[in-house]
């Protein structure tokens, strides 16, 4: 039985696996990709503090390799569902079972895509769904944010400080985003708005995103716009289908506050699963942080240790 089971090997996984180790308990990542989460197909990260620049998959093996020098076990499956048992919690996997004192779901949460062709080849060449993280490389260029909340109008509202253009494409007439957010968008003189349109295709130019064609669907016209990037801001799907049952969420979040803790003593919720206002790689491996040491006291706790 394991002190700590860590489900999900992103920044907030790993994160809990460095500082459990370190404290001394037994500690096991579950992880059904490779570890990283999201920030492996980041080509550059430059918002990390400390670190001036390094691509999303180097920074994610140079973790994963400090979470095993420390003692952290990584078991490569997926994890089905989750049980309480009389001495902790029994972990269902793909083609076994683990047994763990305290559970750190660390699942994350994957960004809605477009689903269109050449999308995956290239994100992070050219389409991102991360302006906060992405948007300074596109400096002075035209740019296109996909979307109508209050994110992709706050990534309209960002990028037009630095972007030569910002065109938002949304798909219906009206915005869920807030009233004031479209106001804003509204009157920023290099933020055009388009309303009704989809994107239909990518256009490309040696392997690089060149544009976009947009289609009309209350006048079935297309245009083709030409921009550098394009910012995908539809929303996220949190990854804790398997959980459910177990913890309380809200529209798939795990309810659990800055403490991690979830409704289920023993079980904590860390990184972008979490309902949270900001999802960045910084907070994920807050969240890791301080879920790994809750567990660690509550273990403590339990076996008469005093801090």
């Amino acid at each position: 039985m394991y002190d700590i089971l860590i489900i999900g090997g992103g920044p907030a996984g790993l994160t809990a696996a460095i500082y459990a180790a370190r404290a001394g308990k037994t500690v096991a990542v579950l992880e059904r990709e490779t570890p990283g989460g999201q920030i492996v197909s980041a080509p550059l990260v430059e918002n990390y503090p400390g670190i001036l620049s390094i691509s999303g998959a180097e920074l994610a093996q140079k973790m994963t390799e400090q979470a095993k020098l420390l003692g952290a076990e990584f078991l490569f499956t997926e994890a089905a569902g989750l049980s309480k048992t009389q001495d902790g919690f029994l972990v269902s996997c793909a083609d076994d079972a683990l047994e763990a004192k305290t559970v750190i779901l660390a699942t994350g949460a994957s960004h809605r895509k477009l689903g269109l062709s050449q999308e995956d080849t290239l994100t992070g060449c050219g389409i991102s769904y991360c302006a906060v993280c992405d948007g300074a490389f596109y400096e002075g260029a035209d740019v296109a944010v996909v979307g109508g909340g209050d994110t992709a109008l706050q990534d309209a509202l960002f990028l037009a400080n630095t972007c030569r253009s910002v065109t938002l494409i949304h798909r219906r007439d009206t915005f869920r985003a807030s009233a004031q957010l479209v106001r804003r968008a509204q009157a920023q003189e290099n933020i055009r708005i388009l309303r009704n349109c989809t994107v239909q295709k990518l256009l490309l130019s040696d392997d690089s995103l060149q544009g976009a064609e947009l289609l009309n669907s209350k006048t079935g016209e297309t245009e083709r716009i030409y921009i550098e990037g394009l910012f995908v801001a539809v929303g996220q799907m949190p990854q804790s289908a398997p959980f459910q049952d177990a913890v309380a969420t809200e529209n798939g979040y795990y309810l659990a506050g800055e403490d991690t803790k979830t409704c289920l003593p023993g079980i904590f919720a860390a990184g972008d699963g979490r309902k949270k206002q900001v999802r960045q790689l910084t907070t994920a491996v807050s969240d890791g942080a301080a879920a790994a040491l809750a567990a660690c006291r509550l273990l403590d706790a339990q076996q008469g240790i005093s801090e």
